[in-house]
């Protein structure tokens, strides 16, 4: 298996902020802490060993212990949560919805991120321990989002109503899923694999938390992987005193919306704080909570407290029914984890990158962001064909129309470049300018239209004498249109929109095995993979 790498700013798929980020420019520097680089991570091991308390981990420790009762984990697993016990114990951690099947192929690579990584700090800091997790975001509620998988240009969706929170939804409904994937897949070994899987999955395990839960210790325990379910009322318990402040005194929304300020001024926004940034969570509902006229009440009013106590009073009764937003939850993450750093995409660095200033106020230390593994997975056929059509790794990467202009300039028997006809124009251009300023100066606005005019005129010819020349070789235009396509689905990257099971059907654990190998968590550059 071969392997390539290409910095991300050259892909064209990565934003103006991950590039700033990644590239440590001065303008982002304020907004995070230590940097994902060897020397970073020595820094926040010594940060995290001086604020993480021992009470909290033994906590965590019984909840994992509790989660994990009725399944099945690797010894490397159970000797992980067992080490989280110790104060030399730091964890990796990764999050993510629950995706039906794991959705996107992005999944795996996030996970990938957080295991390589760990073994990456033990070789460096062998006197401590390093435990890879993925945070299950069982407590989202945008459903839409998580209930479809992709397989072989084909969406699969499980359609149903609901209102609260997703790790919380029953499995019942999911075995209509289960026979339209079955058929899809096939007969062959990998295909019984996966639909065993999924069968187990999701059919074998009461609500969907449940379900991710089984699947993703599947895929990863030998591994040595660690899921976390944060709807949980002991972990909760600790983070009272920061839902405390936040129904007081509001310090999520009066520190990350002066950061967004800053912030703003030079990237683009990925999310704005609430005035409270809270949701009300039962096994029907998950509303935002408001606060009006000094009287809390979710955003429908379906509950309500007349004043601070009487709410404050309920959050020490059920600290379960309190459920972080999206800004909060990292702040949650990092109060229950003795954690190092948080691994994610583009997007999710990006807000995590305003919340620097919170996180100091509410005396958290603030983790070192990591951009997780991106990849494009390239067969050997896929290899050759971009070999035979003479397109390099770099250029596979532009935008279609682009990548197709380009190749037929490249091999068209006509010139389609009239960039030397533009100079010369220019050059006369220039000359009838100078020369309107000797005679009439009136005259000048005169050229300048004129010159104006036969430059589109070129422009027109050049495009139309290229438009001919595609539909001459409109056998090689259908060539890389359709690699590109298979590359770059709905002409995006393949890991936003593809499933694993797509690629496992036809490669076994072998495609699994090989990701694990060849991501690099410290690399920094987009890798290319070839299968």
């Amino acid at each position: 298996m071969k392997n390539y790498t290409l910095p991300y700013k050259e892909t064209g798929y990565f934003s103006e902020t991950v590039c700033d980020y990644l590239s440590q420019a001065k303008e982002i520097r304020s907004f995070y802490g230590n940097f994902p680089d060897l020397e970073g991570f020595e820094k926040q091991i010594k940060l995290k060993q001086l604020s993480f308390e021992a009470p909290s981990r033994n906590l965590l420790v019984e909840v994992l212990k509790t989660q994990y009762q009725n399944i099945k984990i690797s010894k490397k697993t159970s000797q992980n949560i067992q080490s989280l016990l110790e104060d030399n114990t730091f964890t990796i951690t990764t999050g993510h919805q629950l995706n039906l099947f794991t959705g996107p192929l992005y999944f795996l690579y996030k996970i990938f991120s957080a295991i390589n990584l760990c073994e990456k700090l033990k070789k460096e800091f062998p006197k401590s321990n390093f435990v890879p997790i993925y945070w299950m975001a069982t407590e989202d509620h945008d459903f839409e989002e998580i209930n479809f998988f992709n397989f072989n240009q084909k969406k699969i969706v499980w359609n149903r109503n609901s209102k609260s929170a997703v790790g919380r939804l029953s499995t019942t409904g999911l075995s209509q899923i289960y026979d339209l994937f079955a058929k899809e897949l096939g007969r062959s070994k990998n295909a019984e694999y996966l639909a065993n899987l999924f069968n187990e999955s999701y059919l074998q395990h009461d609500n969907l938390a449940e379900a991710t839960r089984y699947l993703a210790n599947e895929l990863f325990s030998q591994y040595g992987l660690v899921i976390i379910d944060g709807d949980n009322k002991i972990l909760k318990e600790q983070f009272i005193p920061h839902i405390e402040n936040e129904l007081i005194d509001q310090t999520c929304f009066n520190n990350v919306s002066s950061t967004v300020k800053d912030f703003g001024k030079n990237y683009k926004i990925q999310v704005n704080p609430r005035e409270i940034n809270l949701f009300y969570l039962t096994d029907n509902i998950r509303e935002r909570i408001i606060l009006k006229k000094g009287v809390y009440s979710t955003v429908n009013n379906e509950f309500s407290w007349r004043n601070k106590e009487e709410i404050l009073k309920h959050l020490q009764e059920m600290p379960e029914r309190f459920s972080p937003n999206v800004i909060m939850r990292p702040l949650y993450e990092e109060v229950i984890l003795p954690n190092l750093c948080y691994i994610g995409g583009g997007g999710e660095l990006a807000y995590w990158l305003e919340l620097k200033s919170y996180f100091d106020i509410e005396k958290v230390t603030f983790p070192i962001l990591l951009l997780r593994n991106s990849a494009l997975i390239l067969t050997k056929t896929q290899k050759r064909k971009l070999t035979k059509l003479n397109i390099s790794l770099t250029e596979i990467f532009l935008k279609q129309q682009d990548l197709i202009n380009k190749k037929i300039k490249e091999v068209s028997d006509v010139k389609i470049d009239f960039s030397e006809q533009r100079q010369f124009l220019e050059k006369q251009f220039v000359e009838l300018e100078e020369l309107a300023k000797l005679t009439d100066k009136s005259f000048i606005g005169a050229v300048k239209a004129q010159q104006s005019k036969q430059l589109k005129g070129l422009d027109k010819l050049e495009k139309r004498l290229l438009k001919a020349q595609k539909r001459k070789l409109s056998s090689l235009v259908e060539r890389i249109t359709e690699l590109q396509n298979e590359l770059f689905p709905n002409q995006s990257l393949e890991e936003r929109t593809r499933n694993f099971s797509e690629l496992y059907v036809n490669h076994g654990k072998e495609f699994i095995e090989k990701l694990k190998s060849n991501l690099d968590p410290l690399g920094e550059e987009f890798q290319i993979i070839q299968l």
